[in-house]
């Protein structure tokens, strides 16, 4: 077990309501020989969100909704942090154990790891076609992995999709070494501040752990139009690192819905009875926006105009 004295626990926060409860009461629980401190930087809430986090004795950083940004916004709050290691989570991911933080700040042990992930599981509510998407990321998978260092070049021999798995990173549960994030703290951008700092600490020298004992409750069934705003500017973000487009034309976005569109409806057919005809609607939806935003995503970044307008995600 690595000799960590110290760590951070830093979270944004924006109306966290009973989740945020319930992951401050995980985060209280846990089982791991090292002093914790709790740091959020808070973007508006207007339901006692910050007064909550104050009686847990949680320092506070507030900024308006204007300013949030997924890179600065952490920035922000880990500039006040004193731990060795920072943690990193969002305010409706609820580690799922007592030895959740233990897994996590365990690859320390090695001095050339920059940062670690932990495994999400959907949340027992979610919905069929949020479990199935979040099956098949990284951070829901059983096996752990440690990946870097690049060099450049191995970086550009690489396919599109091979850079995009190789340098996955997810700040929804990670956790970073404090002297690493000083030299190369997150960059300013609406969405993947954690790949970016993957790709640049992993060019530096650096290695990223997955570590799938730690695992987090996590998921959403996000509105149709928050998932194409969200998706749209995730695939600004694939296409400018990776060079990575999953729906690089018109004629495979059509294939994409055509594809995708059965899929969706034997999700919503599996579905509890009573949820069955919202879900129908909403999986429909999301056949047909899901694709799109990949799309209109990775043209935008190429064509270097913006194709959509989107709101804070």
């Amino acid at each position: 077990m690595p000799a960590i004295r110290r760590v951070t626990i830093v979270i944004p926060t924006l109306n966290g309501g009973v989740l945020l409860e319930r992951m401050l009461d995980a985060v209280d629980a846990q089982d791991a020989p090292c002093e914790r401190e709790l740091v959020a930087v808070d973007s508006g809430s207007t339901d006692g969100t910050v007064d909550r986090l104050r009686a847990r004795g949680a320092i506070v950083r507030q900024m308006s909704a204007a300013e949030f940004n997924h890179g600065e916004t952490r920035n922000a709050a880990l500039a006040a942090a004193s731990g060795e290691l920072a943690v990193l989570l969002v305010q409706d991911a609820v580690p799922a154990s007592r030895d959740w933080l233990r897994c996590l700040i365990e690859p320390f042990d090695q001095p050339d790891i920059a940062g670690s992930f932990g495994r999400q599981r959907a949340r027992p509510d979610a919905s069929r076609v949020t479990t199935h998407y979040l099956s098949s990321w990284v951070a829901a998978q059983e096996t752990p992995r440690i990946a870097g260092p690049l060099t450049t070049d191995a970086f550009a021999s690489l396919a599109p999709f091979e850079r995009h798995s190789l340098c996955a990173f997810d700040n929804v549960c990670s956790c970073i070494r404090m002297d690493v994030w000083r030299k190369y703290p997150f960059k300013r951008t609406p969405i993947a501040e954690d790949l970016r700092w993957a790709v640049e600490v992993m060019l530096a020298g650096y290695r990223l752990a997955y570590t799938p004992k730690a695992v987090v409750w996590h998921s959403h069934d996000r509105p149709v139009r928050y998932e194409l705003d969200r998706t749209y500017l995730a695939h600004q973000q694939l296409q400018q690192l990776f060079g990575l487009s999953t729906v690089p034309t018109a004629t495979s976005l059509v294939r994409a819905v055509a594809s995708t569109l059965p899929l969706h409806v034997r999700l919503a057919a599996s579905e509890p009875r009573g949820r069955r005809a919202r879900a129908l609607l909403r999986n429909a939806g999301l056949a047909v926006v899901l694709p799109l935003g990949q799309y209109l995503g990775a043209r935008s970044a190429r064509e270097g105009r913006e194709l959509l307008s989107v709101g804070r995600v």
